[in-house]
């Protein structure tokens, strides 16, 4: 029970234990193992109470503990609990959206993320100390109270300081004016207004203050201290070759080596005789066996690698000596286990940059390495090309009577190379030199008092470090006896060094403090231990602070069997210093640090001081030096929670280093027991050390990756952490409190008139930002539909005049044609609908009529027959049949807000909407009339409606936004006239031509492509229901191939389901013919910013057959204007420029080059349709713009909405969005606003004007982006970071909770993986986007929904989530 034990329970005896205000992980069921829990464990803290007033301040008072407490449990009573009196949720049954996550939402508003940090479980923020990890490590073993920190200030005022540059001293022979000059020439230049964006780096991140709490030196200035000097021996050897050779003639029986068996029982006796004949042969094979004698493999001063396994110390010690003696270079290595195991990778790096090409090993361990089939051993991943050479002496040559080797001084020649693993899991070679490892086996013996003869038993590595300097070097140099212990023993016996010290009257025993707690644990069954022939307990890892507390405990234990207590001596040591001070036998003890007995480790060897190797710092936020390390296994007894085994180590996170914590879960743990744990650790951590975890993971029970002796492989479990293949089983992040140098949040600066904003970019040189595509009056053609205003009109022309052309033609899924529609046929079927409209549905002038029809010819005979009627259509995509309980009430809400008199359907559809399904998702009843027009009339009307004014309603166009709303816009014959003339000429289409379109019919370009333009412009659409290609992928591309199609009309949805079915099938598809050379414009019609890596990855995958890139484009519409650009058939190319992502954050836009860090790819949305005019505005002063500035996109055309279609007749949207005027400059033209934000830019190339083109490039809607920080983020640059986070990751979607960021990810893979995410995900939108993830959902591919188009529907997301109807994975709170 030791110091840091007994710091642990009383910092959490100090607070009573209480409910948090953070719900815990919740799981889909199949992931927890008990379900029975509580949703909340303790504990949150009173920093939590601080308000954003507090923090904003410089500085303000710290409240007292009980005041904090007081007013943090009403607080939190309020949040939680309501008007309830009791929880009774349980987090294993529930989900994302659960009560649990409304009450948390409720507590977290109160706090603005962009203004203040939200605490850890302890209350304070990451903090800067000096903290070991080991001690991060010990504390998560003991935390098994609950811990209340004191309230701290989450407020730091970090001020930067604006250092000015001395003016040059003025001398009388110059003028006042030439050194003003001057000093403004070295005034370094900066933005001249501070609301202007800053780019520099170094002024983003905030610099980390040293913490004025921190505890200042004291005491004199150290000074460099040195051992004492090293003595002149007279029998010392000149090397240690000599010395083996001195041993193995003299004494050749004495005893050097004995090695045990699993069962502790001696297996093998080594002399001094056997250690010397037998390395001696090993040199004389080496250098004359392999290879030939003109051309040996190995010559002197060449490297060779010693695989050996760790129970055979024997071989490799005979192999290690038979190196030197032959002047070979020898690196001891670990066993590969498997081809791919992480650390065998790295040490196949150093034998590669080594130059070695023979390993040396034992015959068990060259039957035991994997075999190809054909008996070979295979070349492991990253290893040079081996030969592998069995050193036992049944396989080797026997040397001549008259060879020996030959033996020299000690010289600076290498004697062997050393491999240690970094922080980061790469292995570095160590060279040690001969002189240097002679020097080292004398100051060790001289320090340890070693004489002949001695016992010593030896439990550490014997190819490195202090088993291998102890237990191979200096113990020849001596001829002492080595007790050897395998760790294979001492996972079957614990106590068996302490046996073996007992049993040989060991004077010396190397051991580590993991050795001394395993045998702590085990004592308890031995009775007849004496260790009073111990003179020196040498613990290796020494400088580990937990060998101090292992050493105190060990002693406390073992004080009544004998061991004494100036016999355990700590040592100091590393690769490249060696041995650097080591407890001299007979010291008295210090006493160090806090009352801990901690043992010092002695004087320095040959007076070189001791320091930490740097390879194993972490630097904390104040610039203080952690130290990474592994628990052994904690104490089952004392800490009933505890887990198995802990590693800690950081990871680095925007520009600064984050601890986690790696635990292995107990198997008999619930999930409650976890998480408990979990937050106590959090909060001991914080109370006692003041320091954040970044990330606190459980992983299930022996699931780490271990070192060959049984320690953590720490540089292998954090690769799996950071690649997503730890698999965790409980996760909890606390990025909101590790996390405090993220840009401070931005403040909106008081905003310049629109006049001054346009005088300032005249006074530039800047242009105002407009533009506009051809002048739809001044084009002379041959365009016969322009005579008539109506296009009911048009199609009686054309059924007079061209009764037998084709207009539509119809494929099923099979690609053959289903039905087909000429303009006389269309007319007639137009003609019976409209008289079923007026003598069976009784419908007047002007009524609404629902059109609610799958994708086909009836939709489009239904809408012209509506025209006939004189009747306003409405299209509705029909109920799906497998959904009907989510998709009817859409439908029927379309039909009501519309306030439609009658509903057209097909039969099929007809019985669907009165079905008992139907009747259970909505009231059947209240429909308005329904009309089956499967069976139509036979009479034609007597007269055909013609509208009296072309400003009167045509069609109303309904759409679910992206955002969630319900928009209906109304389009009249005026503007739907010239919206069809408008996509003629841009696309230049005639009756000659031939049209694809996969897209859905039901509202914006995609129904007027379908319905309206083939009628208009006379050519033949080839139509393609998008859903047909979910049973067949390539029906669209086949249909283009097969008709020669020259223009192509599609979704992004679409384009992805052609990317992803048949990116494998391009070969198969060459071979049926698919050629896709003709296609001159293939557009992709949405309502978004153009997904420029689905178009690029569309355009490489069909590039084979036939596709050129420059024909793949993307068009631009939204509510006002269903389309607003159009690529068409002449123009430019479309143009791609990069922008910075974090200017644009600003609402600025920085134009630059191409793999420039932060640079974002926005692809021009196609040309300007003609009749078409646009302006960038600012969004809330309505001034315009100037060139490559953000701000909304304005659009002037014929073919604009008129306005919103509301049920309540509210004009004040239509006012604002329709009907809006520059507050300055052109204040006479009306604008519609679309609401989107983008830029126009004037390039370099030509349109078929011969004007300069004006590039238009939409960056995102404004409904969806979200305020955080003070700045704008586009919901799509996060979730393309979050996609390329992990190859798991199939879609996601983002949106804002109560200001916190929600992250929603679509997992392809087990559920297992789930919880690996969380840690990315939060990483990557760190990193990319300075935003700390609040909540990561981890949801089934599918759950995510998209609409017809192609578009996230994220605010229906957010209601699901907050609804509890998404069903996750896995819903980790980030703290």
């Amino acid at each position: 029970w030791d110091v840091h034990t007994e710091a642990v329970q009383a910092a959490l005896a100090k607070h009573k234990e209480r409910k948090m205000a953070v719900p815990m992980p919740s799981k889909r069921r199949s992931l927890v193992v008990q379900t029975s829990m509580d949703a909340y464990t303790p504990p949150d803290t009173s920093s939590g109470s601080e308000d954003e007033g507090s923090v904003q301040g410089d500085s303000q008072g710290t409240p007292t503990s009980s005041q904090g407490s007081i007013n943090m449990e009403h607080w939190i009573s309020q949040a939680i609990h309501g008007s309830t009196t009791s929880t009774t949720s349980s987090s294993s049954t529930q989900s994302g959206g659960s009560g649990a996550a409304h009450r948390l939402a409720d507590v977290m508003a109160q706090t603005h993320i962009g203004e203040c940090l939200l605490p850890l479980a302890g209350g304070a923020p990451f903090r800067s100390c000096a903290l070991g990890i080991y001690q991060l490590a010990r504390l998560c073993v003991s935390a098994v109270g609950s811990v209340r920190g004191t309230a701290q200030s989450a407020a730091r005022s970090f001020i930067r300081p604006w250092f000015c540059l001395p003016g040059v001293p003025v001398s009388s022979r110059v003028s006042a004016k030439i050194q003003q000059l001057v000093n403004t020439l070295k005034r370094p230049k900066r933005p001249p207004l501070r609301e202007f964006f800053v780019d520099d780096f170094e002024e983003l991140l905030e610099v980390q203050q040293p913490d004025p709490n921190q505890p200042k030196p004291e005491g004199a200035q150290m000074l460099a201290m040195r051992g004492e000097q090293l003595g002149v021996v007279t029998n010392w050897p000149p090397s240690l070759e000599a010395a083996l050779q001195r041993w193995g003639t003299i004494s050749p029986k004495a005893p050097c080596l004995t090695t045990m068996d699993t069962n502790g029982k001696p297996l093998y006796i080594l002399t001094y005789g056997k250690l010397w004949t037998r390395s001696m042969k090993v040199a004389y094979n080496i250098l004359h066996k392999l290879g030939t004698k003109q051309e040996p493999m190995v010559r002197p001063g060449d490297r060779v690698a010693l695989v050996f396994p760790n129970n055979d110390p024997a071989a490799s010690m005979v192999a290690f000596y038979g190196c030197l003696l032959a002047e070979v270079v020898p690196v001891p290595i670990e066993v590969p286990l498997t081809r791919k195991d992480a650390g065998s990778q790295q040490i196949g790096f150093l034998l590669g940059s080594c130059g070695v090409t023979v390993a040396l090993t034992s015959d068990a361990c060259h039957k035991g390495l994997p075999k190809s089939p054909t008996g070979e051993i295979p070349q492991f991943k990253g290893w040079p090309k081996l030969l592998w050479f069995v050193t036992e002496s049944k396989h080797l040559s026997k040397p001549p009577r008259d060879w020996f080797p030959h033996i020299k001084d000690a010289n600076n020649d290498t004697a062997y190379i050393e491999y240690k693993t970094c922080k980061d899991g790469s292995v570095l070679g160590v060279t040690v030199t001969r002189i240097a490892l002679l020097t080292h086996c004398q100051a060790l013996t001289q320090a340890c008092g070693y004489t002949e003869a001695e016992t010593i038993v030896n439990v550490l590595d014997f190819k490195k470090d202090v088993g291998l300097w102890h237990g191979i070097l200096t113990s020849v140099m001596n001829m002492m006896h080595v007790i050897s212990i395998p760790y294979s023993l001492m996972k079957v016996n614990p106590l068996s060094w302490i046996q073996k010290v007992c049993q040989y009257k060991a004077k010396v025993a190397c051991v580590k403090s993991r050795d001394m707690h395993w045998a702590l644990v085990a004592h308890r069954d031995q009775r007849d231990v004496n260790l009073s022939s111990l003179r020196m307990l040498i613990v290796a890892d020494g400088a580990n602070p937990w060998s101090i507390s292992s050493c105190d405990a060990f002693l406390n234990v073992f004080q009544s069997k004998g061991l004494r207590q100036e016999v355990i001596c700590p040592c100091a040591s590393s690769p490249e210093a060696l041995t650097v001070a080591i407890r001299r036998y007979g010291r008295a003890p210090c006493r160090a640090g806090r009352g801990s007995a901690a043992a010092c480790r002695g004087s320095c060897l040959r007076g070189v001081c001791f320091v930490f190797p740097f390879s194993l710092r972490i630097s904390s936020p104040g610039g203080r030096t952690l130290l990474p390390g592994t628990s052994p296994a904690c104490a089952p007894v004392l800490f009933p929670l505890c887990p198995r085994r802990i590693a800690v180590f950081s990871v680095t996170v925007l520009h600064d280093e984050r601890i986690v914590i790696v635990a292995e879960q107990r198997p008999d743990s619930t999930e409650e027991d976890s998480f408990q744990w979990m937050s106590r650790v959090l909060q001991a951590i914080d109370s006692i050390h003041q320091v954040g975890v970044y990330c606190l993971a459980l992983v299930p029970a022996n699931t780490l990756p271990k070192t060959p002796l049984g320690g953590i492989h720490l540089s292998e479990t954090k690769q799996l952490f950071l690649e997503g293949s730890l698999h965790p089983c409980n996760v909890l992040m606390c990025p909101h409190t590790c996390v405090t140098n993220l840009p401070k949040p931005r403040q909106k600066q008081p905003e310049i008139g629109p006049a001054s904003v346009m005088v300032g970019n005249l006074v530039s040189g800047k242009r105002i930002a407009q533009a506009s595509g051809r002048d739809l009056g001044q084009i002379e053609d041959n365009d016969q539909a322009r005579k008539f205003l109506f296009l009911s009109e048009v199609l009686q022309w054309r059924a007079q005049t061209t009764p037998d052309h084709v207009l539509y033609t119809l494929l099923n899924c099979r690609g053959t044609i289903a039905s087909s529609l000429t303009c006389v046929q269309l007319h007639k079927r137009a003609e019976k609908i409209a008289v079923m409209l007026m003598e069976r549905g009784h419908l007047q002038d002007g009524d609404h009529v629902a059109l609610v029809y799958p994708p086909g010819i009836d939709l489009i005979a239904a809408f012209y027959g509506c025209l006939y009627a004189g009747c306003v259509p409405i299209t509705v995509r029909p109920p799906h049949p497998q959904n009907i309980a989510t998709t009817l009430p859409t439908v029927k809400m379309i039909v009501e807000v519309s306030r439609s008199a009658c509903l057209m359907t097909t039969q099929l559809t007809c019985k669907l909407l009165r079905s008992r399904e139907a009747a259970a998702a909505v009231d059947v009843r209240a429909w308005p009339p329904i009309l089956d027009t499967d069976d139509l009339p036979k009479k034609r009307p007597a007269q055909i409606y013609k509208p009296s004014n072309p400003d009167t309603l045509a069609y109303l166009d309904f759409s679910v936004s992206t955002t969630g709303m319900l928009a209906g816009v109304k389009m009249s014959h005026a503007a739907t006239s010239a919206f069809c003339r408008s996509i003629k000429l841009q696309c230049e289409l005639y009756p000659s031509r031939e049209v694809a379109i996969c897209l859905d019919p039901y509202c914006g370009l995609g129904f007027v492509l379908w319905c309206l333009c083939s009628v208009y412009s006379g050519h033949q659409s080839i139509l393609i229901p998008p859903s047909e290609l979910e049973t067949n992928p390539a029906l669209w591309l086949l249909a283009v191939s097969q008709y020669k199609v020259r223009d192509t009309f599609c979704s992004y949805s679409v384009m992805e389901l052609c990317t992803k079915g048949l990116g494998s099938q391009t070969e198969s598809l060459k071979a049926r013919g698919l050629d896709l050379s003709r296609v001159r414009t293939c557009v992709v019609v949405a309502e978004e910013r153009p997904r420029i890596a689905l178009t690029q990855s569309f355009s490489k995958l069909f590039k084979d057959l036939g596709l050129h890139p420059r024909a793949v484009s993307t068009s631009f519409g939204c509510r006002v204007n269903l389309a607003i650009c159009l690529q068409g058939t002449s123009g430019p190319d479309p143009t791609t420029v990069y922008v910075d992502m974090r200017a644009l954050r600003h609402d600025r836009v920085r134009l630059v080059e191409r793999g420039s860090p932060h640079s974002l790819p926005l692809m021009e949305s196609g040309k300007i349709l003609p009749g078409v005019r646009i302006i960038i505005a600012n969004p809330e002063t309505k001034g315009p713009l100037g060139d490559s500035h953000l701000g909304e996109i304005w659009v002037h055309s014929a073919h604009n909405a008129s306005g919103y279609f509301t049920i309540y007749g509210d004009e004040s949207l239509q006012s604002d969005h329709f009907n809006s005027r520059l507050s300055f400059g052109d204040t006479q033209t009306v604008w519609a606003r679309t609401g989107y934000l983008g830029f126009l830019r004037r390039t370099e190339l030509t349109d078929a004007n011969g004007e300069r083109h004006d590039a238009l490039y939409v960056v995102g809607a404004l409904d969806e982006a979200m305020e955080l920080r003070g700045m704008r983020y586009h919901p799509i640059d996060i979730e393309t970071s979050v996609i390329r986070a992990h190859k798991s990751v199939t879609e996601c979607a983002v949106f804002t909770w109560t200001n916190l960021l929600v992250v929603v990810v679509e997992l392809d893979g087990s559920e297992q993986e789930a919880l690996d995410l969380v840690p990315l995900v939060t990483n990557v939108v760190l990193e990319e986007h300075y935003l700390v993830v609040g909540v990561v959902v981890v949801v089934d591919i599918g759950v995510i929904p998209i609409n017809s188009r192609g578009e996230k529907q994220r605010m229906h997301l957010r209601d699901g989530f907050l609804a509890d109807q998404l069903d996750p994975i896995y819903v980790a709170y980030n703290m």
